[in-house]
């Protein structure tokens, strides 16, 4: 097949390339602009365009498809000329579906916890030399590319994000996979750009329920009510599987999960985390891996890429990086790392960086979010919200919906990195929490500031 990518240099569009042209498939793309780590791998491949733009005389009749990311608008040249041409056009997400309509799919679902998840899973099936193909939102390592797609494989292994599918298709993403196998972590408000009131959110999720194929299965997390709402009242033939967090222990800062065996040590930590780990211990069961297996293979599992990531350990100071920004991933980080270092001061340090976490009117949300943190910090750049089209923002806004007493914000990047750089960090634990990076904060530079 001779496929086109309009935006080609997007985290998730490029791994797709590079998953097509490991297939065989011929690929050309075009981008406005593209950032490491995109540029280097499509490089490495041959797949980097000679010059940045949009050009449509590079979509001519002889291409099988044009495949268009979120990066793109709906006036892009190129997709002009792709509608004139009447080329078949895939969203991201839809491509994905053409490429599996006859394998099992396995659909990883929910506001939190479906990188984390998705990893697991395709961490315990490596493990035990299950071959599986795969679309996930995070490099892992051991694995080349975050998307792997064969002819061969029977099962493929989705990360279902909630977020719209392209600039022409507003569906989300995961309305689209028709899993036959499902999972859900739970729900917690978020694109609020996208889903302005909280029914609206809650009825994306609802709506996947019903996509879910006739006999298929659903494994969700009980301990969500409003999940467990849908999931009693939907009308779908399914068979439905909720799990719940394990129990488990703390000691001298390593986590120990009961299992039948008797207590494991595992890599990760947080109630958050042994939730993940028993929604995917059940997903790993349903692709034929038997608990204890899963329980052989997740012991060795060390996390997603910035999700709870230890970037520093020296003495008694550690720096973690998470991907964590909306109101219940925040919570839930900061209670995780509180309850595995609790002797350690704990300062976490949060960016605004999304929409909706620079939006006023979502802003209250945050509440109590950064209780656990012994020094709470908020980031944010006054220039990012007005890039981002939203009324600016106050520090005295910041401080009434967070309500925590002893906050500190920042809005200026070198006044946040001296104030970190000139910080005592004996006995403490530094948390980073953002899908940004603080206005150009470098995080190999952290580590020449913690001793």
């Amino acid at each position: 097949m001779r496929l086109h990518f309009i935006a080609i240099g997007g985290s998730a569009m490029h791994n797709l390339a590079l998953a097509l042209h490991q297939k065989g498939y011929i690929i050309t793309g075009s981008d406005d602009a593209i950032y490491e780590p995109s540029r280097t791998r499509l490089s490495n491949h041959s797949l980097l365009p000679e010059e940045f733009g949009w050009f449509p005389e590079k979509v001519t009749a002889n291409l099988d498809a044009v495949i268009i990311g979120m990066h793109a608008k709906a006036n892009n040249p190129e997709l002009l000329r792709a509608k004139e041409l009447n080329l078949p056009i895939y969203s991201y997400p839809e491509f994905i579906f053409e490429q599996s309509r006859r394998k099992t799919r396995v659909v990883i679902g929910g506001s939190h916890g479906k990188t984390t998840i998705t990893s697991m899973i395709l961490h315990v099936l490596k493990y035990h030399q299950k071959e599986v193909d795969f679309m996930v939102g995070a490099q892992l390592e051991g694995f080349e590319t975050m998307v792997h797609l064969t002819d061969h494989n029977d099962f493929i292994v989705l990360e279902g994000d909630e977020y719209l599918s392209s600039p022409i298709d507003p569906r989300p993403k995961f309305h689209l996979y028709k899993p036959n196998i499902a999972l859900l972590s739970g729900i917690a408000w978020d694109h609020i750009n996208v889903f302005p009131t909280y029914p609206e959110y809650v009825e994306q999720f609802r709506i996947f329920v019903d996509s879910i194929v006739k006999g298929g299965i659903l494994v969700y997390n009980e301990e969500d009510k409003e999940l467990e709402k849908i999931v009693e009242e939907t009308t779908n033939t399914i068979r439905k599987h909720p799990y719940k967090t394990p129990e488990y222990k703390i000691e001298e800062g390593i986590t120990l999960l009961e299992t039948p065996e008797g207590d494991m040590p595992i890599e990760v930590f947080g109630k958050h985390n042994l939730n993940n780990l028993a929604g995917a211990k059940w997903i790993c069961q349903h692709m034929g891996i038997d608990e204890d297996d899963f329980y052989e293979a997740i012991a060795s599992f060390h996390g997603a890429s910035k999700r709870l990531e230890k970037i520093v350990e020296t003495g008694t100071s550690l720096v973690f990086k998470d991907f964590a920004h909306s109101p219940s991933k925040v919570l839930a980080t900061t209670v995780a790392v509180k309850e595995q270092y609790p002797d350690k001061r704990l300062i976490a340090c949060l960016e605004l960086h999304t929409y909706s976490s620079l939006n006023g009117e979502f802003l209250e949300q945050y509440k109590s979010a950064l209780n656990q943190a012994d020094v709470p910090v908020v980031f944010y750049s006054p220039e990012a919200v007005e890039m981002k089209q939203l009324k600016a923002i106050s520090k005295d806004q910041i401080h009434a919906a967070f309500q925590r007493e002893g906050l500190m914000i920042f809005t200026n990047p070198d006044s946040l990195k001296n104030y970190l750089k000139d910080r005592d960090f004996e006995n403490s634990v530094l948390l980073l929490m953002s899908s940004g990076n603080y206005g150009g904060l470098n995080f190999d530079e952290i580590k020449s500031w913690v001793k």
